[in-house]
């Protein structure tokens, strides 16, 4: 038992041993689980660069959350969500996930926020034999995992992962447009190395190459020199490894210069508030995702009145955030529920490895795990920004 699990005080009796083909062995904790509740945490940026990502993802899980609830819970427990904010700061990732364990027991982490912050977070979850479920980055080290390393088995992802999604989207791109000179402008971290990783591993399986490769510092706002570079080695297609802010800088950037190139995004690119607060800035902008966006005119049946709810609980319009939360959470009721009555550890981890797939209200691609592959999917699409929304391109793509 490593000195940090003894560190959080957790009983042997909350802790239980599976194995795994090697005989090596994954303790999972029982810790929040009583005859009446079962008590789940998270960590969203509530108030630092990416608040406009972590505010729905919370609000999105605190729905879906009543809805179990009001429904009867999962076998008769409800399930008590405990939010911190991490701000978007690694340092007070790990913090928040210290408080969640040690205080609040909880018996799984489900959609906690961003690449650096739950990379920064996770062993101390493993340690403690708690669950890191649906996290809300799509970065390779939170669904692959060494059976040598037997915790590691508590990480699964329902999101389209970046390198993934960033070959299809690329490979689409330059096959449809025969693009000559593709670059990447990308975030300088966890997140923004997996886009370039894809970016990179498309080229090189295309056998070609980057005209300009740029990154800039995570929660940056000036891209000018990043644009100028990119536009002086005659890029024809820029991608952007970027978040929200960053994609609008990146492209008014551009129009300053009267730069007229494509741009491609990352799947975190594509939300609502891209279009709705870069305007025209960023029309005709294309970008990888993994699910169609709804809006509430053009919407119908549950998809309808799910956007018409939320509306009503947060007083505000439902975005890809929020949709993204709301399933992290109802992914998790599931599986809990195919785990039975008697919920354990145990019982949840063999669940989720079981292969019984999770359909969403959205029309998403399953949701399934094994016990050798803890990512749901790989099934990309392409949308691109007109007319102030988001519309589907292509879909059902692969590299």
């Amino acid at each position: 038992m490593s000195k940090s699990f003894s560190a959080f005080g957790l009983a042997l009796g909350a802790v239980v041993l599976t194995c795994l083909p090697a005989a090596a062995q994954t303790k999972v904790t029982n810790e929040g689980i009583s005859a009446t509740e079962i008590v789940i945490g998270t960590h969203q940026d509530l108030s630092g660069p990416i608040k406009g990502w972590g505010v729905p993802v919370a609000n999105g899980m605190k729905m879906a959350a009543e809805e179990i609830n009001a429904a009867g819970g999962i076998h008769g427990r409800k399930i008590r969500l405990v939010v911190e904010d991490s701000g978007y700061d690694p340092k007070k990732a790990v913090l928040a996930s210290q408080k969640l364990i040690e205080r609040d027991k909880i018996f799984a982490m489900v959609g906690p926020m961003g690449s650096p912050t739950v990379l920064a977070a996770q062993d101390i979850l493993f340690d403690a034999g708690v669950l890191q479920l649906f996290p809300l980055t799509a970065a390779e080290f939170t669904f692959k995992f060494d059976p040598a390393k037997p915790q590691e088995r508590l990480k699964f992802n329902n999101l389209l992962p970046y390198v993934e999604s960033t070959r299809a989207a690329v490979k689409y791109m330059i096959e449809w447009k025969g693009f000559k000179k593709p670059c990447i402008m990308h975030q300088d971290d966890e997140y923004g190395k997996n886009v370039l990783d894809g970016f990179n591993q498309q080229l090189t399986a295309m056998k070609a190459q980057p005209a300009s490769i740029t990154s800039y510092k995570r929660g940056a706002s000036d891209f000018s020199a990043q644009i100028a570079k990119m536009k002086s080695d005659g890029c024809d297609l820029v991608v952007l490894g970027t978040v929200l802010r960053e994609t609008i800088g990146a492209m008014t950037e551009a129009k300053k210069l009267g730069w007229d190139v494509t741009f491609l995004g990352a799947t975190p690119t594509n939300v609502m508030e891209v279009p709705a607060l870069g305007k025209d800035a960023v029309e005709g902008l294309y970008a990888a995702s993994g699910f169609e966006i709804p809006y509430e005119d053009t919407a119908k049946g549950k998809v309808k009145d799910w956007l018409v709810n939320y509306k009503k609980m947060f007083n505000a319009d439902a975005n890809t955030q929020a949709i993204i939360g709301y399933n992290a959470m109802m992914t998790f009721a599931f599986y809990a529920n195919k785990a039975g009555k008697d919920l354990t550890g145990q019982k949840m981890l063999d669940a989720l490895e079981s292969g019984e797939k999770f359909l969403d209200i959205f029309n998403s691609p399953p949701t399934k795990f094994s016990k050798t592959d803890h990512l749901a999917n790989t099934i990309t699409q392409v949308q691109q920004v007109k007319g102030g929304r988001w519309v589907l391109v292509k879909d059902n793509l692969m590299f």
